[in-house]
């Protein structure tokens, strides 16, 4: 797998364990989730690889992505 597909694999495991919480709160604990915990590198790549192609994500992943944008940029 790689580097990027593994960013992506790990981020839609956290999207549907949120997934139950409704799909508002689901997209704040994504975003809070991967703000507090990944590193900033690892944010930065996954942002990066999402933008490229957004296809495979969990649908609370996809509702976080402009959360987690907007707390990411430079």
């Amino acid at each position: 797998m790689k580097p990027d597909e593994k960013l992506v694999y790990m981020a839609n495991q956290i999207a549907k364990f949120f997934a139950a919480q409704g799909e508002e709160r689901a997209a704040h604990g994504v975003a809070d989730h991967l703000q507090k915990y990944w590193d900033p590198d690892m944010r930065r790549d996954f942002l990066a690889a999402a933008a490229k192609d957004s296809s495979g994500l969990h649908a609370a992943l996809n509702a976080a992505l402009p959360l987690l944008q907007a707390a990411n940029k430079p």
